[in-house]
């Protein structure tokens, strides 16, 4: 009798030891998260961004969050639609360009207006402090992981180039945003819109005849084989940029343990933001050495030259005012800001 008790209270004993295992198990429970994004691995920002960015995120979780990365649209769709995936939840964390839907994200683009943005990393520095201030609104739905920018943009043609402002005219240009769009066509040129990704093919078909990126993404699309010569200009400020964000599905976040919360809010903000924009200063210096090795000529316009492009782009950053201003914004004072943040932190 008092056997068969004990042998009950065991295996009482066991079930409820498996019981609150299982609830153990729960609560310390592992997630999946899935990455989307355009660019191939080897890229500037998923090899030098993302990747060390995953693996933080994993050890810092013990292992408990599983991040799969989805490069060059493996989950489908294009470029342009990966903002409303991680919206609507179809993946969990994207980085895209927000100028990939025209006019979405108005006040983020003050960042892409010409000759704002220096370097990636200081820039990218500002941008995520300025859309923390300005701009989260605009990302309803979302949680902002980081806000970033690429390197100085430079204008990357086939044949003799671009040596002036004159030049510009009759070329077909291939621009990333409508900020950018508007720049090229103010500039004298004809821009053709579209995603970084078709750019090779469109070279090489002669539908356009260059197109304006930073150097790192020159190297992933093999341009300097396709080009001739890149122009630059004499000025700390650079043509243009454009903007990145990094985002979670707001919902899935919201249904993350409190403690994987805190792994992905330690992961997040303005150190993040300088991850990304520092990777792409990295590959830049790469994608100028292919350029110079595969013989192209590299053209850089000195200081009066280059003041002569300010004065003809100065009408994209008043249109750009006007704009905002006419949807209810102070479009001077988000220019303002967005240079005053810029100059603060430079040499961080």
């Amino acid at each position: 009798m008092i056997g068969r008790l004990l042998g009950t209270a065991a295996l009482v004993a066991t079930m409820t030891a498996g019981t609150f295992g299982l609830a153990g198990a729960a609560l310390a429970q592992d997630v999946t998260l899935r990455i989307h994004q355009f660019l191939p691995l080897q890229a500037a920002v998923p090899a030098r961004a993302i990747a060390p960015w995953i693996e933080k995120v994993e050890a810092e979780s013990n292992g408990r969050i599983k991040i799969e990365h989805y490069p060059s649209m493996q989950l489908g769709g294009a470029p342009p639609a990966l903002y409303d995936q991680v919206r609507d939840g179809v993946v969990d964390i994207v980085w895209t360009l927000p100028g990939y839907t025209p006019g979405r994200f108005p006040k983020t683009e003050a960042f892409e207006l010409p000759f704002m943005a220096g370097d990636a990393e200081t820039t990218s520095r500002a941008f995520q402090l300025y859309v923390e201030e300005n701009a989260l609104d605009e990302f309803a739905g979302v949680k902002l992981i980081a806000a970033h920018v690429h390197g100085p943009g430079l204008i990357h043609v086939r044949g003799e180039g671009v040596h002036a402002l004159e030049d510009m005219t009759g070329k077909k240009l291939r621009g990333p945003t409508r900020i950018v769009t508007r720049l090229i066509e103010t500039l004298g040129a004809t821009a053709i819109g579209m995603p970084v990704p078709a750019v090779p093919e469109a070279l090489s078909k002669g539908v356009i005849d260059g197109a304006v990126v930073p150097w790192e993404v020159t190297v992933p699309l093999k341009l300097a084989e396709l080009v001739d010569t890149h122009t630059r200009f004499d000025d700390p400020r650079a043509l243009y940029t454009a903007t990145f964000i990094f985002a979670m599905n707001q919902a899935r976040y919201d249904s993350l343990p409190d403690d994987l919360k805190k792994v992905i809010d330690d992961n997040s903000g303005v150190e993040v933001a300088a991850l990304f924009g520092r990777a792409d200063d990295e590959v830049d210096i790469i994608g100028e050495e292919k350029a110079v090795a595969a013989g192209n000529t590299i053209v850089t316009l000195d200081k009066a030259e280059t003041a002569r492009w300010k004065a003809a782009a100065e009408p994209v950053v008043a249109e750009w005012i006007a704009e905002m201003d006419a949807r209810g914004l102070d479009g001077a004072a988000l220019v303002a800001r967005a240079r005053a943040l810029i100059d603060s932190q430079a040499g961080k």
